[in-house]
């Protein structure tokens, strides 16, 4: 029996990754223009299961390739087994990211699905496959895949500063959210002891409520991620290990 909580640990990561934004828009732009190979664990609880999320990020000769992958961990492995992972290969400049494959796996969720995705940016097309079936959309302006668009914000941070709209393309549609900043605290997680900034995301039409707090001293790294549905804790993360380059 899969259970479909874990299914909501992909919401809970890719909102995150877009909120890094509002982050991004109170804070000065460091002099580095190069994204920081890095490697990076959470501990996932979400209701009474428990879980794992590994983030990974690599240079390429071309870009980067970042790669998401969140399991069932300890007694919960009995309830639901399989990984959901994600991965997102783009090219980075100086004026930004260019997602170029992203591709998907769920094996955890009832549903179990499979993506693969080409962006031709000289058709602004999107194409590629969802479970076998084709699927094609058409980009009026640059989008983002639900990996690439964390890196998209860390470079912009990097460099020039944020724009303050960003899409994410997600198969089907363009998704837009609303972000704020609620403010600056001290957090103790097992990776250390940070000063966050925590910012709050909700998607259009969502009723989930997402709120990330980073670390400055990370590179805005999110250190916590928790999310809310109806007002309850539904899922929290809470960063593990870290390290600045992943071998």
């Amino acid at each position: 029996m899969r259970n479909p909580e874990f299914g909501s640990v992909r919401c809970l990561w890719r909102s995150a990754i877009v909120l890094v934004t509002t982050t991004l828009l109170a804070l000065p732009a460091s002099a580095d223009p190069s994204l920081t190979p890095h490697a990076a664990e959470y501990k996932v609880k979400i209701s009474m299961l428990g879980g794992q999320l590994n983030t990974e990020l690599r240079a390429t000769e071309t870009g980067y390739v970042a790669t998401h992958v969140i399991k069932p961990t300890g007694i919960s492995r009995i309830i639901s087994r399989g990984t959901i992972s994600e991965t997102s290969e783009f090219t980075a400049t100086r004026d930004g990211v260019r997602p170029v494959v992203y591709s998907s796996t769920d094996t955890i969720s009832r549903d179990k699905n499979k993506v693969s995705v080409q962006f031709d940016w000289d058709t602004g097309e999107a194409r590629g496959t969802v479970d076998g079936e084709e699927v094609l959309s058409i980009m009026d302006d640059l989008a983002y895949d639900r990996v690439s668009i964390q890196y998209e914000l860390m470079h912009d941070l990097l460099n020039k500063g944020p724009s303050q709209n960003y899409t994410m393309f997600e198969i089907d549609r363009l998704r837009h959210v609303n972000v704020r900043n609620i403010g600056v605290r001290e957090v103790d997680v097992p990776a250390g002891k940070f000063e966050v900034i925590g910012i709050q995301h909700q998607a259009e039409g969502s009723r989930r409520v997402t709120t990330l707090w980073c670390a400055e001293e990370l590179d805005y790294l999110p250190v916590i991620i928790e999310q809310h549905r109806k007002g309850k804790l539904r899922v929290r993360a809470t960063l593990n290990k870290y390290s600045p380059e992943a071998d």
